[in-house]
């Protein structure tokens, strides 16, 4: 039996970007896979955002049809739906995370005096 990577699945796992200065040790070991969200890079924060919840949405609908196949029979491994479910509620539960820090951040600027 051979046992596939998390890349079989569709995931492809974030990393941090690189940051030049007294703490790029750190920042070498986590890697530099993942685009700045600056605008002078051509990626700006809007995109990145976009990008994210196009990537649940597909995540969450490889789930749903697994979950179809699986009440039909027509699913030959229920670890596959097993594995596609929990994906979904955990990237589901990080993205209400970062929306809810987000918007806690926003009200925190807004109650800041000028």
């Amino acid at each position: 039996m051979s046992i596939n990577g998390i890349e079989a699945i569709g995931f492809t796992p974030m990393q941090l970007p690189q940051v030049a200065g007294p703490d790029s040790v750190g920042a070498a070991r986590l890697g530099s896979s993942v685009p700045s969200v600056e605008s002078s890079s051509g990626v700006d924060f809007g995109e990145f955002i976009t990008d994210s919840l196009d990537r649940l949405d597909g995540v969450q609908r490889s789930a749903d049809r697994l979950a179809v196949q699986a009440a039909t029979g027509d699913l030959d491994s229920i670890h596959d739906y097993t594995l596609a479910a929990t994906e979904a509620s955990v990237t589901t539960q990080l993205t209400t995370a970062v929306r809810n820090k987000a918007l806690e951040s926003f009200n925190e600027i807004m109650r800041m005096q000028v």
